[in-house]
């Protein structure tokens, strides 16, 4: 008797989704929708709440510590 694949909601569409290692985008149903996810945090749609860390106000990519 094999158990039966238990599934998770896609986190961007809602799809169910297998969990188990032939799904290769777990928890995503693919790669379109992980790709859709990874933009949305890289263009902090999402976030974690909490309040900033100090001095992540004063972060500036441009400038060069030397």
């Amino acid at each position: 008797m094999t158990k039966p694949v238990p599934t998770v909601p896609c986190p961007t569409c809602h799809k169910p989704v297998p969990w188990s290692k032939e799904s290769p985008w777990r928890p995503f149903c693919s790669e379109r929708c992980r790709l859709i996810d990874l933009g949305e945090w890289l263009c902090e749609e999402r976030r974690i709440p909490g309040e900033p860390t100090a001095g992540e106000d004063e972060y500036d990519p441009e400038r060069q510590d030397s």
